[in-house]
Formats: C-alpha cells, sequence, structure tokens
C-alpha cells in the first residue's frame, strides 16, 4: 500500500493559487462610477417599479435600489449625486420629430404662438429690414385655425398675400404651415416661380386661389414643390461648406433645446442620405449628446442601389441609429390635407389628398421589407390611415416575421373605428402625439363633424384598450418639442389656454402616458434592451424633474421644471 506524501508540490501550489485569485476576483465588489440617491424614481419596470438610487458605471446602470443598496456600490473614487428627492423617470424619447427641422425653427421667424396674421406680418417686416435683397426669409408655425381673428379678405381662412409682399418686396419670402403640408409665398416668391393665372395645381397638392382664379399665395400639400424649387436653387447658390456651417447650428441648438426639456432620444422623421451622413460624422466624432434614431426619406426611384449599407446600428457608442424608411399617404388636417373616407365637413365634395399615390408608397415598402428596415408611413385621414394597413397588411404577409417587424403609422390622427383593432392584429404601432388632440381640437369637428370626431380622432384609448402599441411625441417643430406638453394633453385632452376638452373618454392614466414616452418609444425602434426603463444593464439616460408626474395634479403639470438630464450617466442638463 502506498501512503499519500503531505507535501505540497509547486505545481499544486500554483493550482491553488490561481483558484483562490479567481475566487476573489469573483467575489470583488463591483463599484460604481456615479451614484445618484434620495430620489423619488419611477422606473417603468414592472419588476421593480420604485426606487430611491441609481448607481452607474460607464454609460450604463449597474443597479437600482434603496439608498441602502446603493450605498454598497461605493467606492472611493465614485461620485455621488444627492437628487434631494426629487422624481426622477427614464429619459423622455422623442417618438417622432424633425431633428434638423427644429433646428432650423431656432434660427428662422417661429410662428407658433403668434395669434394673428398682422402679428407674421410685422415680424416679416422686421426681418427684411436686415435682409439683403433677394435674400429668402423663412418661417414656420403659423395656423390659420389657430389666430384669434381672421383676416377679412380671405380663401377657407387664408389670408391673401398683400400684406406679406408689401412687408418685404425685395425679399422671397416663405412661411411653412404648423403643419409642414402648406406654405405661404409673398408676389417675389410666387414671381421668381413663375406662378401665373395658368399654373395648374398638381396631382396631390393644390393652388389656393380665389373665385377669379388668382392664387392668394398659399399652396398645399404637393403644391408646395412650386415654391421650394426655387427656394433650393437659391441655395444651390450657396458653398456646401455654408450649407453644412448653418445646418451644424442648428443641430446644436436642436440638441440644446431638447436637453433643456428631458429629451434624451429623439426618433427623426425622416432625412435625406446627405443629413445622414452629416449625422453619421458627428456621432462617430462624439458630437452627440441626445441619442438619435433615424429614417430615410426618399423616393423609391432614390432609393435604388442606396440601400444595401443600411441598417446602421448604434453608431458612436450607441447614439445614431438609422433603421427605417420615411413615406406619406396623405397631408394635414389642418390644410385640408388629410385623406378621408367622407367629405369634409366645412369643405363639401372635397375628401382631401393623396399626397404619394399608393404603388409608390406599396414600392417603397416592399424595399423596407427586401432591406429589413422598419417601414413608418404618415397617415392623418381615415382613408389614409385604412389604405396604410392594407398596404401594410398585404406586404407583412410576405414575411415569416409579419407583425414582429414593427412597421409604424405615424400620427394615425383620424381613424374609422372598424380600423382600431387592426393595430394590434397586424402588430403595427400607433407612432401618434397626444398634443396634436388639443392642438387641433379648435377645428377638428369643424372638419369632420361631431361623430366622426367623437369616434376616431386621436383615439388613444380605443387603440390601447385594443392591444396597439401607442408612443408619444410633439411632431417637432410642427409643436413644441417640450414632452410636458404632449403628456398634459394624453392624460387630460384639455387645452391649457381655453379650457377646451376633447372627447376626455380618451384620455390615458399617468402610467401609460409615461409608458408612452419611455418604454413604448423604445420598442418602436427596437431598442427596449437599452432604454425605455431604469434597469441593471441599460443606457443610464433618466431625466429629474420637480414634480410627480404620477401623483401631481393636472395642472401642475404645465408648471413641471426639468432640473436634470443625464445621458450615459452623466449630467447634459442642469437648471
Amino acid at each position: 500500500m502506498f501512503k499519500r506524501s503531505k507535501k505540497i508540490t509547486p505545481f499544486t501550489l500554483f493550482l491553488l493559487l490561481l483558484l483562490g485569485g479567481l475566487f476573489s476576483a469573483c467575489q470583488k465588489k463591483e463599484v460604481a462610477d456615479t451614484i445618484f440617491t434620495n430620489g423619488n424614481i419611477y422606473t417603468v419596470d414592472e419588476k421593480n417599479p420604485t426606487a430611491e438610487a441609481i448607481a452607474v458605471l460607464g454609460e450604463r446602470i449597474l443597479a437600482v435600489g434603496s439608498n441602502a443598496e446603493i450605498e454598497k456600490l461605493k467606492g472611493s473614487n465614485t461620485k455621488t449625486v444627492d437628487l434631494g428627492g426629487q422624481f426622477v423617470i427614464p429619459g423622455f424619447i422623442e417618438g417622432h420629430g424633425h431633428y434638423s427641422g427644429l433646428g432650423q425653427s431656432l434660427i428662422n421667424l417661429n410662428f407658433l404662438k403668434s395669434k394673428s396674421w398682422e402679428e407674421i406680418v410685422q415680424a416679416v417686416a422686421e426681418r427684411a429690414k436686415t435682409a439683403k435683397p433677394g435674400e429668402w426669409i423663412i418661417g414656420r408655425g403659423w395656423h390659420q385655425e389657430k389666430w384669434s381673428s381672421t383676416p377679412d379678405r380671405n380663401v377657407l381662412g387664408y389670408p391673401y398675400h398683400d400684406e406679406l409682399s408689401k412687408a418685404a418686396p425685395n425679399n422671397p419670402v416663405l412661411l411653412s404651415h404648423a403643419s409642414g403640408h402648406s406654405l405661404f409665398a409673398n408676389e417675389k416668391a410666387m414671381n421668381l416661380a413663375g406662378v401665373s393665372a395658368e399654373t395648374p395645381s398638381p396631382l396631390g397638392g393644390e393652388i389656393v386661389r380665389d373665385n377669379r382664379g388668382n392664387a392668394i399665395g398659399v399652396f398645399e400639400e404637393r403644391a408646395m414643390r412650386v415654391i421650394y424649387k426655387v427656394y433650393q436653387e437659391y441655395l444651390e447658390t450657396l458653398s456646401e461648406e455654408d450649407r453644412k456651417k448653418q445646418w451644424l447650428k442648428g443641430i446644436e441648438l436642436a440638441q440644446k433645446e431638447c436637453l433643456a426639456k428631458g429629451i434624451t432620444s429623439f426618433q427623426d422623421a425622416g432625412s435625406s442620405f446627405t443629413d445622414l451622413d452629416w449625422y453619421k460624422e458627428l456621432a462617430e466624432a462624439g458630437k452627440f449628446d441626445v441619442r438619435l434614431w433615424a429614417m430615410i426619406r426618399h423616393s423609391s426611384k432614390d432609393m435604388e442601389g442606396k440601400l444595401n449599407s443600411f441598417p446602421w446600428i448604434n453608431l458612436g457608442n450607441h447614439y445614431f441609429t438609422v433603421n427605417g424608411i420615411k413615406s406619406e399617404v396623405d397631408g394635414a388636417l389642418g390644410s385640408f390635407g388629410a385623406w378621408l373616407l367622407r367629405s369634409y365637413q366645412d369643405k363639401p365634395d372635397f375628401e382631401g389628398q393623396n399626397t404619394t399615390s399608393v404603388e409608390e408608397v406599396k414600392k417603397i415598402a416592399e424595399m423596407a421589407r427586401e432591406h429589413k428596415l422598419q417601414l413608418c408611413v404618415h397617415a392623418i385621414g381615415d382613408r389614409a390611415n385604412r389604405v396604410c394597413l392594407d398596404i401594410m397588411e398585404g406586404e407583412l404577409k410576405k414575411d415569416p416575421k409579419g407583425k414582429e417587424l414593427r412597421w409604424r403609422i405615424e400620427h394615425a390622427q383620424h381613424l374609422d373605428p372598424e380600423d382600431i383593432p387592426r393595430f394590434k392584429k397586424l402588430g403595427v404601432i400607433a407612432a401618434m402625439q397626444a398634443v396634436h388632440c388639443t392642438s387641433d381640437a379648435p377645428f377638428v369637428v369643424k372638419r369632420l363633424g361631431e361623430d366622426r370626431a367623437r369616434k376616431g380622432a386621436y383615439a388613444w384609448r380605443s387603440l390601447l384598450d385594443a392591444g396597439a402599441v401607442v408612443t408619444n411625441g410633439t411632431d417637432a417643430p410642427v409643436e413644441d418639442v417640450d414632452p410636458l406638453q404632449s403628456f398634459y394633453a394624453a392624460v387630460t385632452r384639455k387645452r391649457a389656454d381655453s379650457g377646451l376638452v376633447f372627447f376626455p373618454e380618451q384620455k390615458i392614466t399617468r402610467e401609460e402616458a409615461v409608458y408612452s414616452y419611455t418604454m413604448a418609444n423604445a420598442y418602436a425602434a427596437f431598442e427596449e434592451k437599452d432604454k425605455g426603463s431604469l434597469e441593471k444593464g441599460k443606457l443610464a439616460d433618466f431625466v429629474v424633474l420637480d414634480k410627480d408626474l404620477i401623483k401631481c395634479g393636472d395642472e401642475e403639470i404645465l408648471g413641471t421644471k426639468v432640473l436634470k438630464t443625464v445621458v450615459g450617466g452623466k449630467e447634459k442638463y442642469v437648471k
């Protein structure tokens, strides 16, 4: 019988030391870079809905829990931020906006708050004093249905161009409607575009004229191209360097505006290949503080052979993604562009505009499916939404993943009740903007009539009850990018200025409204594993507010202040 040696060989000693080191490494405590403590945190995480503190390591959440739990993750170099009991939620995700458009609206004339045509004319006259002869004066945000008075000379509430033309006789003027679906041009701009009594309205658009056939200055939907063409020719006289410089100035302003309003991610509803390349440069250079998810916006012809490099996912360390294609079926309700199943109440025998042919949208849908990109289609009117659902249904049947592709209808504003269950059935996301409901409320019944407005206008409650995914946003610069205004609209359906309540049976709860601006938007972009809730492993993107949006009174919502906006664990905005 052999006796076992009690001597430890060098090899055995090596193994013991190695195992001990591995055990020690496994036991080593993870240490946070930053801990945020003493918060009233609403996580949007069903497993852990409320918390007091968040630990951050790198750009991601290390843990969410009580002060005592998170304190254990503190090391000698850990930074501590006291939240002072304030309300914390995941960063707002703007679910549908126009990033460069927002930036330009902060540079150009902005009429979102203008209450009269006279006010707009005066602003143009002031700008004309400093503009060089021939320089274009650009503005956006006017809405004839929201003025306190209607000019005496008008067509369908639109004023004539005369006063605008006198205000800037030496400068072409282009003022986009708040919706972006019509524009106002002065005489100088129309002359440059060659507009005369003989100029025909294009298919899918209208040059608004008086009963004598004279153009009054308003161009709806596809007719806008008549003016945009000459404006584009003017821009092409500028160097690419100057154009890019102007664009970059707008992007910088848009980013600051978003951070100040608690927005940590922004879903851009349609950009050109040029803009996407410029965004890519910024992201890869580390110059983004707001995370951007974008849709490609071109005709099927312009996209042919150019989609093979897409999608772009999480460029610049999760700051830029291109994963969708944008198209549209109709225009906007305010400019009589929404495509309806029955005539407008206030424009008999007119059912709106089909702005992009159904065949073209079908081609784009095929391209989206073939290149594994999300299809995102603008549809406002009930006919437009039905046509859009029909196109999507036909195309989704061809793909084994079908409803899992998360195709989106952007706006989904006015629905026939029969079509509401189809969103859930097809897995189509209703990418809506609650603030449009209260913003448009004064004229919706006028356009649609009581019955259609009650049953299908901004039908948030009906869509959610039918099991659809409903997201939130502002469509900035169509509306102010402020999420709190859209949140208020979702839970009250009330106009803050007049107290008008728009069919309150379609209200949603506070919890549903927070979800619509966080997890729903993350899901709608295939980003729910990284965003939308505050839980371990996700990006440390959150906003600190001075009011508890779940518990505060309705009238406190609009007065809520953003105290901090945190992106990737770093404070990017502090009030």
